[in-house]
């Protein structure tokens, strides 16, 4: 079949591993001091290990290839775990930004957020938080409240951490400003984990409305029934709908 699938350009690998540490299925590996792609059918072809490569040496293609097997990346997985430890992200190396990290859980969050000097308070549980960055399953998804959120919505309302962010995991992205389609990876996200409850907050402007087809595309194409709402706001930042 003929499908997106990753390319890794060995001239422009410098062999820092932090795009096989990134790649949750085990499809990438170190030969010889260089990434390369080990099976084709453990290539989901959502890009995790994209935005870790610190030289640009990997890009999607379309191709003949294996489909993806997610039964035999399971198999592989349960069997790595056996008197192992698990696989960590390079300290050094790759792009800090896309290590995925837990910063509380949500009950911390609620009883008692990071504060700031100013005597405001974050209600960020994980990061990374842009779409594009952050992996397909990570332990802070399963029971979550998911906020989908464009960017500019957090600029235009003061209270964006308190009203919405509390007690949620916050993913965030730009439909107009972003390469690509969400919906793919929304679905994943959606699919693999035990989302609770999703909430997308949008702009009031057309170019907001891609980021509420994604996640209503993802919600169809999940398989699952996840009780939903989108909440619109103004420039001014007032809630709207």
């Amino acid at each position: 079949m003929v499908r997106r699938i990753i390319e890794i350009d060995q001239e422009k690998c410098n062999g820092c591993g932090a795009c096989a540490a990134a790649c949750h299925e085990g499809a990438i590996g170190m030969v010889d001091g260089k990434a390369t792609l080990l099976r084709d059918d453990y290539c989901d072809g959502l890009g995790d290990c994209l935005p870790t490569c610190p030289t640009g040496a990997i890009r999607f293609v379309e191709r003949e290839a294996a489909a993806y097997d997610e039964a035999a990346v399971l198999a592989k997985k349960a069997e790595a775990l056996k008197g192992s430890a698990p696989r960590q992200v390079p300290p050094s190396g790759g792009c800090p930004g896309s290590m995925a990290q837990a910063l509380r859980t949500a009950d911390a969050a609620s009883a008692a957020p990071a504060a700031v000097s100013d005597g405001a308070v974050s209600h960020l549980a994980q990061w990374p938080v842009q779409i594009k960055l952050v992996p397909v399953e990570a332990p802070w998804f399963n029971g979550a409240r998911l906020l989908i959120a464009a960017d500019c919505t957090a600029y235009a309302r003061l209270d964006f951490h308190q009203r919405f962010m509390r007690n949620h995991i916050t993913l965030i992205g730009c439909p107009k400003l972003d390469e690509g389609d969400y919906a793919e990876k929304l679905t994943e996200i959606l699919r693999r984990n035990d989302i609770r409850e999703l909430t997308i907050v949008r702009m009031d402007v057309p170019c907001c409305g891609g980021i509420q087809r994604a996640a209503e595309t993802a919600l169809r194409q999940s398989g699952k029934f996840i009780p939903w709402q989108v909440v619109t706001l103004g420039r001014d930042g007032n809630i709207l709908e």
